[in-house]
């Protein structure tokens, strides 16, 4: 071979590399895709997503999925051009997802809190709406805090200063009652012996605390039994299916709901993300209705998918009000 040609034909292999290694590196991006739904009613790992035991349960003939974002951390060139072509996935810059002063484990980590701050938002909500009793229970004593040494996580907070804690706000309002710095009475149960111990508040952002996170948990075990989804966005749905399950009457009609939503305690429905790719994972799962935050509807509108009706709900009694109304044949508020 002449050597001008061997030179041509180096030139050729090198600019074939290097443009092999521009495709496929890892780009500043992640590709958002439909993740997979789990029914709350049903089995996730052949055991109970919602266990509940030591008070009646009923069983449901339809279904309430909860719907997630699956999401590829380190596409390369070929797969970001991939992803901007499919209708069913969002191409959008790392840092929305990862921001730059976290690791992927913090963030992953962080998920996980939330995703543990949802079923017990999840809970409190379903029983209160329920009208049924609750133990306000140490989740975590805070480090350093006043009550170290004094409460632990599964103690349960009867009363302060001989008056009766039925619920976390009563708590709350019960420290608040005197200024930061006074010794509080605080009565407890732990491990079904009663007992009372002294512990003197802090001021935390202008405020008297007793340096505990607390839950309301009910007079009978109800876990969440669910890995690897993490964030807040599942928090309507495990509400619905703890409702569900505690009440005799099918929440679902025999059909299958999906959607979406922050909750706190008192029962407020809060938007979240992801939601063209929430809605393709629905009906893939066979979906019938999706219900979607408020805050959603109108990038849930943009999105809309052929065959899933979808109903707008700001509240729980909101998410309660359209189940009752398409178990009657009625069509809820759309979005």
């Amino acid at each position: 071979m002449k050597r001008r040609g061997f030179t041509v034909l180096v030139g050729a292999l090198i600019t074939f590399v290097l443009t092999m290694a521009a495709v496929y590196a890892p780009i500043p991006y992640v590709i958002l895709k439909p993740g997979p739904t789990v029914d709350t009613l049903g089995k996730d790992k052949d055991a109970e997503v919602i266990q509940i035991s030591g008070t009646d349960v009923s069983s449901s003939a339809g279904q309430l999925r909860l719907t997630t974002v699956g999401v590829q951390p380190e596409p390369n060139l070929v797969s970001a051009i991939l992803g901007w072509f499919d209708g069913t996935e969002a191409v959008v810059p790392r840092e929305l997802i990862y921001p730059p002063d976290e690791s992927e484990e913090q963030v992953d980590q962080r998920n996980a809190e939330e995703f543990q701050a949802s079923q017990n938002s999840a809970e409190t909500a379903a029983l209160r709406k329920l009208g049924l009793p609750v133990h306000v229970t140490v989740e975590k004593v805070t480090d350093g805090g006043p009550s170290v040494g004094k409460l632990q996580v599964g103690d349960v907070i009867t009363s302060v200063d001989g008056e009766p804690v039925g619920t976390a706000p009563r708590l709350t309002e019960l420290v608040r009652a005197k200024p930061s710095g006074t010794e509080r009475t605080v009565g407890v149960t732990r491990a079904g012996a009663a007992l009372t111990v002294a512990i003197t508040t802090q001021e935390l952002e202008g405020q008297p605390r007793i340096g505990v996170e607390i839950a309301e948990k009910p007079p009978f075990t109800l876990e969440i039994k669910l890995d690897e989804i993490g964030g807040p966005s599942a928090g309507l749905m495990f509400t619905l299916g703890i409702i569900d399950k505690l009440k005799p009457e099918d929440l679902t009609g025999g059909k299958i709901i999906a959607g979406t939503g922050t909750i706190d305690a008192d029962g407020n429905v809060g938007e979240i993300g992801g939601i063209p790719q929430k809605l393709v994972g629905a009906k893939r799962a066979g979906a019938e209705v999706f219900l979607v935050p408020e805050g959603n509807c109108a990038e849930a509108k943009q999105n809309a998918v052929d065959g899933l009706p979808m109903f707008k709900v700001a509240t729980l009694d909101d998410a309660l009000s359209a189940l009752d109304a398409l178990r009657a044949g009625r069509t809820p508020e759309l979005c």
